[in-house]
């Protein structure tokens, strides 16, 4: 997964429409098939939802198969503003239009996964010093791991990435130490050393968590500003 600090940096650099990617891909798990497969007329700015009709897959576009896929996606107004914004910037804006139109074939088809990544989105993370595996899915990985962290609630979770299983979000919940599990540990040692005296530091349980919390929460927007838009 990426670091709030890394997702900042990239965001500070990229251009659109990949930077517009990159917000919604991070803010909202959306495979990248998904993202591609958008249409405008699939973003309710009203209602503040993204809808999932269709995905990329092999280059050819297809309906989405699974339900839970299906599901309305939230959108923040801050991630609201900064696809307006895009929207404003579009050469393909209409409602019909591909949210990241092609301009190769007139816009009548989305940017392909492969190219963008390759063009653009690879040298950004090699310049910023992201290293070792890195491609679309970890910005879903890291939404997941992000929500795990802030202690979200497990159905929250699921229904957010949309798992069809529960299983598969709770395996997410399995892999990482959380403050969750940090703070269950902590007071099952309360048990004895609290007793005898012998208590630890609380610098010595200071986690990244504990740090987002106390300030360095994960508002990436507010680091690195969003534009004017609606």
């Amino acid at each position: 997964m990426l670091s709030i600090e890394q997702i900042a940096a990239l965001l500070r650099i990229l251009k659109e429409p990949t930077r517009a990617m990159v917000f919604l891909a991070v803010f909202t798990g959306l495979r990248v098939g998904e993202l591609l497969g958008l249409k405008w007329k699939d973003i309710d700015f009203q209602k503040m939802e993204v809808h999932v009709i269709r995905s990329i897959v092999m280059q050819h576009v297809g309906d989405c198969k699974i339900e839970a896929s299906r599901k309305p996606v939230p959108l923040d107004l801050r991630l609201s503003k900064v696809l307006w914004n895009w929207r404003l910037h579009s050469p393909y804006p209409t409602d019909e239009d591909w949210l990241f139109a092609s301009p190769h074939g007139g816009g009548k088809l989305p940017y392909w996964p492969g190219s963008r990544y390759k063009a653009h989105l690879e040298p950004a993370a090699k310049e910023i010093g992201i290293v070792g595996h890195f491609g679309w899915h970890t910005f879903r990985h890291t939404y997941a791991t992000l929500l795990k962290g802030n202690g979200e609630d497990v159905k929250v979770v699921q229904e957010l990435m949309r798992h069809a299983n529960i299983s598969v979000t709770l395996n997410i919940y399995a892999q990482a130490i959380t403050q969750t599990k940090r703070d269950a540990q902590s007071r099952v040692v309360s048990l004895l050393l609290d007793k005898n005296d012998e208590k630890p530091s609380a610098e010595a349980y200071r986690t990244l968590t504990n740090v987002q919390n106390s300030g360095g929460d994960v508002q990436v927007v507010d680091k690195v500003g969003v534009p004017d838009g609606i």
